[in-house]
């Protein structure tokens, strides 16, 4: 390696300057907190707004491994939010925190270098299926004052529940099959009723001329009920007019599919990638 291609490394290395523990809302709550990773010298960037996972009863806004190293490299701010847990409020309630980070985050983004109007929402797991809901169901965004025309992508990570009620029935054919009993504490009593399992999926609210974002739909190959889940998603939104691409990836698990985003040679961060640099680029048109 030559000089310059040493000096370059190193500079590209550095760590982004982070702001944690900000509070999204008054009195401060460490479950409504968010993180943010940016460039000092940053000006009109997209940000990307995280959504961490944990069954909506554990995770921390902190898990984001090389995420904000990646991001903030290649033009992003990067901001990873915390929310309550089912343990405390339901999954609606969770949403409305969602909306109400990502409110903070429009209204402060420019602080950071970061673009108010392109924001990028991404989650795993639980986070993928609050991602996908806030994105489509705009009740949330429009109760904090917000147009869902301000988010330019989606991307859910290896989710399981945009089509809630789906995955309750293929859940208890996959135990009944195995002969297994009933979580202590699954998806039917953290969803709720039929009605509210209805209204808290992102299939529900896929319709055209509600400026839906294109979304990146993410998942491993090896689990039936993401790969359903994806399918499912993907084709109400192509129906709808809605760009929407989905991409298998292959040899991990449910984990490192979203630990690895942002690692050299990882396939679905090319793709992803890809997939943002055409969204970013349609946006200014």
């Amino acid at each position: 390696m030559n000089l310059i291609a040493a000096l370059a490394s190193i500079v590209l290395a550095a760590e982004p300057r982070a702001v944690k523990d900000i509070a999204y809302v008054e009195p401060k709550n460490e479950r409504q907190t968010l993180d943010v990773y940016y460039a000092p010298d940053g000006k009109n960037r997209p940000v990307v707004f995280w959504i961490h996972g944990g069954g909506w009863q554990q995770g921390d806004k902190s898990s984001v491994q090389v995420k904000p190293q990646y991001f903030v490299d290649r033009g992003f701010v990067f901001v990873s939010t915390n929310y309550r847990y089912v343990t405390q409020v339901t999954i609606d309630v969770i949403t409305s925190d969602v909306a109400k980070a990502i409110r903070w985050t429009h209204e402060h983004a420019r602080e950071y270098g970061g673009d108010p109007n392109r924001l990028l929402v991404m989650g795993h797991s639980a986070g993928a299926q609050l991602a996908a809901l806030v994105c489509t169901d705009e009740s949330y965004l429009k109760h904090e004052g917000l147009p869902l025309a301000i988010v330019k992508a989606c991307v859910p990570v290896d989710g399981d529940t945009y089509d809630v009620p789906l995955e309750i029935k293929m859940g208890n054919e996959r135990r009944a099959a195995k002969g297994e009993p009933p979580p202590k504490f699954g998806h039917r009593a953290k969803f709720g009723d039929e009605a509210a399992q209805v209204k808290l999926s992102a299939v529900t609210h896929v319709a055209a001329g509600k400026n839906i974002p294109p979304f990146f739909l993410l998942h491993i190959d090896t689990n039936p009920e993401t790969i359903t889940q994806a399918k499912r998603l993907q084709t109400e939104l192509q129906q709808a007019g809605i760009r929407a691409e989905r991409f298998q990836s292959t040899g991990v698990n449910h984990v490192d599919v979203s630990y690895n985003l942002g690692k050299p040679e990882d396939e679905p961060t090319a793709a992803l990638k890809k997939f943002l640099d055409e969204v970013l680029a349609e946006s200014k048109r």
